[in-house]
């Protein structure tokens, strides 16, 4: 049986209620983990947008994460929207202070519909600071193309993005392949000592807001758990899937998933 698992969430808080903060605090719970968290920022944002960004004050953000550490204890930590270069230098340092904690780093600059969410002078903060202490990376195309510096359009240039990101550091990278054209979708674990691919037939949907978040969570669950990588990958995967195909149709624009579909006995 899995150890119900900690989970130290780092990320904006979304008011639409379909990605960040608590997109990931549903997806930790829905998977049986315990889910505490630090908040990056508040954004106002619903499916058709983000109107408007709030950061919070660095020192509060490490403090809420030191505040959960020092008391509560994680057995895993998520980051996701962090802003900028002074939260990412704090995420750095916050890392740091919990050797043996694995982290799942979820390189967010870009909402679903298009606003920035992570300051330009951030990116090679995240690189250079991030990147090497991640024991997951999970990047999508445009986010590894900002990385790496190098074009994505075929599956073949996901693996040679995340072959440049394991030789900057990271123990392992989830090259997420939604960006990639195609019928079907395939995303790829990868890690120095090989590659795992999850395939499937591309869902036909507008209603993916959240779907990066939301993988990267339900990862770091799987790893708070005790559940080896792939392990742990292949059951979120298997998670985002359904929770796509249940999405429960919310908004006029991006919509959100259905987190909470296990909690429902659907499959």
């Amino acid at each position: 049986m899995t150890s119900l698992g900690r989970v130290l969430i780092i990320a904006g808080s979304d008011s639409g209620g379909g990605a960040g903060i608590q997109a990931d605090i549903k997806t930790v719970t829905a998977l049986g983990g315990y889910a505490a968290t630090a908040v990056t920022a508040v954004t106002v944002q619903n499916t058709l947008g983000v109107s408007g960004v709030h950061p919070i004050p660095v020192e509060i953000v490490e403090a809420q994460a030191r505040a959960v550490l020092d008391d509560i204890g994680a057995d895993a930590i998520k980051t996701g929207m962090l802003g900028g270069r002074a939260v990412v230098e704090a995420t750095a340092r916050i890392l740091d202070s919990a050797p043996g904690v694995p982290a799942v780093i979820d390189p967010v600059m870009l909402a679903k519909g298009g606003a920035s969410l992570l300051a330009a002078d951030a990116v090679q903060a995240v690189k250079a600071l991030l990147v090497p202490r991640a024991a997951l990376l999970t990047p999508n195309a445009p986010e590894a193309e900002a990385l790496t510096g190098l074009g994505i359009a075929t599956t073949d240039d996901l693996r040679r993005a995340g072959e440049a990101l394991l030789a900057a550091g990271a123990a392992a990278v989830l090259m997420k392949g939604g960006h990639v054209p195609g019928e079907r979708v395939v995303d790829i674990l990868m890690t120095p000592a090989g590659e795992t691919a999850f395939e499937g037939e591309r869902i036909e949907t507008r209603h993916t807001h959240g779907t990066g978040c939301t993988l990267a969570s339900a990862c770091a669950t799987g790893l708070a758990q005790g559940l080896p990588l792939t392990d742990a990958v292949a059951r979120a995967w298997a998670y985002v899937h359904e929770a796509l195909l249940h999405a429960p149709g919310f908004g006029r624009g991006h919509g959100p998933l259905d987190h909470a579909w296990p909690l429902r006995g659907r499959a």
